[in-house]
């Protein structure tokens, strides 16, 4: 097949690209990520990105439009739901990409990381591809998450140290949040 593979990240492709390369598929890789920030953030992933498509031949379509405005009009005020509202923005578009590429379906490195939703990522890939007349590709990428790591560093590719909006970035770096929720949490 051909498949459509929504990119989050250099690192975060690693293991999904090798995956569906050992599985015989042709993969076209495209990069929408208008929730990452800062802008400084922004343009390193796709540093990353070229540097990892240029390291394994990966052809990558890359959307440099920076849409933190965009990002934030959509989930101020909704941010217990900013995921989901997240990979509606991500999802949507990727499924029209891939059915104007006339890929056979899409897929997400987001179904890669430990720490997204992957039952709401599957459900909405197959809603989106669903209303694109495409389908979306599922497979669980996590049982390869150190091995990604790994090469990821061997590559020596920028590793980003949160999911990349506003929010993760703040849950990542403020002390007093983090133990908060994890206080929160323990109730």
């Amino acid at each position: 097949m051909h498949i459509l593979l929504h990119v989050c990240c250099g690192p975060c492709t690693v293991y999904p690209l090798e995956q569906l390369r050992q599985d015989g598929h042709t993969v076209t890789g495209y990069f929408f990520n208008p929730n990452i920030h800062p802008y400084r953030e922004f343009k390193r992933r796709i540093a990353a990105l070229r540097q990892f498509a240029e390291l394994t031949d990966f052809n990558v379509e890359i959307d440099t439009r920076y849409g933190l405005s965009e990002f934030l009009r959509q989930v101020v005020f909704k941010e217990q739901a900013r995921c989901s509202i997240c990979y509606d923005m991500r999802l949507s578009h990727v499924a029209m990409k891939a059915a104007e590429h006339q890929a056979d379906a899409f897929t997400t490195t987001l179904l890669y990381s430990k720490y997204q939703q992957h039952s709401l990522l599957k459900k909405k890939g197959k809603e989106y591809a669903d209303a694109n007349n495409t389908s979306f590709y599922y497979q669980d990428f996590r049982e390869g998450w150190q091995q990604g790591i790994e090469q990821s560093i061997a590559m020596d590719l920028y590793r980003q140290p949160y999911c990349g909006c506003i929010y993760s970035e703040q849950e990542r770096y403020d002390k007093k949040l983090r133990k908060s929720n994890h206080s929160a949490l323990s109730k």
